[in-house]
C-alpha cells in the first residue's frame, strides 16, 4: 500500500467533486457507492465512478483511488465490482465486515472481475472497514485474510454503524474507542500492514477538535485518516507528515551515530539520550517515510 495521510470520501454520483478534492491536496479518495448514494441512484453512481476512475488514469493523476462497495448482504456487491474493477483503481474499501469469511467472498468476486475486465491479476487491494462489533473482534484474522489486504480502517464515528453496533457513547477525547483503535493498530502491524487508518471526525465546526483527533491518533500509531470533508485535508496532511523538527532530529541522530560507529562504537549520546542500532533503524524509517511526501 502506498501511504496516505488523507483519504477523502466522495459520493460516487458526484463525479466532478473528485477533481476538487485533488486540488485541495488530498492523498487519496474513496469513491462511495454505499451510504453516500441514494438507493435510486446506485446504478448511476456505478457509471459515474467508472468514468472517474478512467478519467483520472487517462489524466495521469497519481493519487490513490478506492471505491467503497455496497455490503455483501445487499445483493449489489457483484454489480458494483463488475462496473468499477477497472485499470487505474487502487482498491476497494470493504464495509460492514463480520469476519475473515467476508474477505474471502469479496476476494472471489474481485478475482473474477479483474480477469473479465482486463485488470492485472491481484492488483486491486483491500481496505477493511472496521465498523461492526464483529469486525473489531475479528480484526487480527481480517488483517491476514488475503494477500490483497492493504490496511485496516478503524471507524470510530459518532452515531454511525460502529457506535450503534458496539454501543459506546462518542466523546471528543475518544477514551471510549481507545481499546478499539489500539487493537486495530496492533492487528495491522502484526500482519505486516504498515499504514493503519482511522476516522472519521464529523464536527465541521470544531477545527481544534479535528486537529486534536488527528494528533492523538498519530501518537497511537495511525499513519493516515479517512475524512468526510475537504476542510480536514490540510490538517491531516500536516499532522500525519513527519515535521521539520523530526526530520532534523533524526538526520542529526544518524550523523552522530555514524561518526561514533566510524570510531568503533555502537552507541552514542545524542541530545541527552542513549542511541544505538535500534534507534537508528527507527530514524531511518521515519526519514524514508517522509520522502513519500516531499513533493506534496
Amino acid at each position: 500500500m502506498r501511504p496516505v495521510r488523507s483519504l477523502l470520501f466522495v459520493p460516487g454520483h458526484r463525479g466532478t467533486w473528485v477533481e476538487k478534492a485533488i486540488a485541495k491536496g488530498v492523498d487519496g479518495v474513496i469513491l462511495d457507492l454505499e451510504d453516500a448514494v441514494p438507493h435510486d441512484l446506485k446504478a448511476e453512481a456505478r457509471d459515474e465512478v467508472a468514468r472517474s476512475i478512467t478519467r483520472l488514469r487517462e489524466n495521469g493523476e497519481t493519487i490513490s483511488v478506492y471505491v467503497r462497495l455496497n455490503p455483501l448482504d445487499t445483493g449489489l456487491t457483484g454489480d458494483d465490482i463488475e462496473a468499477v474493477a477497472l485499470p487505474g483503481l487502487t482498491g476497494f474499501a470493504l464495509p460492514k465486515l463480520t469476519g475473515r469469511d467476508d474477505i474471502v467472498r469479496y476476494e472471489a468476486l474481485v478475482d473474477h472481475f479483474e480477469a473479465k475486465n482486463g485488470v492485472e491479476p491481484g492488483s486491486i487491494e483491500f481496505i477493511a472497514n472496521l465498523e461492526t462489533a464483529e469486525s473489531y473482534a475479528e480484526c487480527e484474522a481480517i488483517a491476514k485474510a488475503s494477500p490483497r489486504m492493504a490496511t485496516l480502517f478503524a471507524g470510530t464515528a459518532r452515531d454511525a454503524d460502529v457506535s450503534r453496533s458496539i454501543g459506546f457513547t462518542f466523546t471528543p477525547g475518544g477514551d471510549e474507542t481507545l481499546y478499539l483503535r489500539s487493537r486495530a493498530v496492533l492487528a495491522c502491524r502484526a500482519a505486516g500492514l504498515d499504514f493503519p487508518l482511522v476516522g472519521v471526525w464529523q464536527d465541521l465546526e470544531d477545527p481544534e477538535g479535528a486537529r486534536n483527533f488527528s494528533i492523538k491518533n498519530r501518537e497511537l500509531g495511525f499513519k493516515g485518516q479517512v475524512l468526510i470533508h475537504p476542510s480536514h485535508i490540510d490538517v491531516a496532511n500536516e499532522v500525519f507528515s513527519p515535521s521539520k523538527f523530526e526530520i532534523d532530529f533524526y538526520t542529526g541522530m544518524i550523523d552522530a551515530f555514524e561518526q561514533a560507529e566510524a570510531q568503533g562504537a555502537a552507541a552514542v549520546v545524542y541530545e541527552g539520550m542513549h542511541v544505538d542500532y535500534a534507534h537508528i533503524k527507527t530514524a531511518r524509517e521515519v526519514l524514508a517515510y517522509a520522502e513519500n511526501f516531499t513533493t506534496n
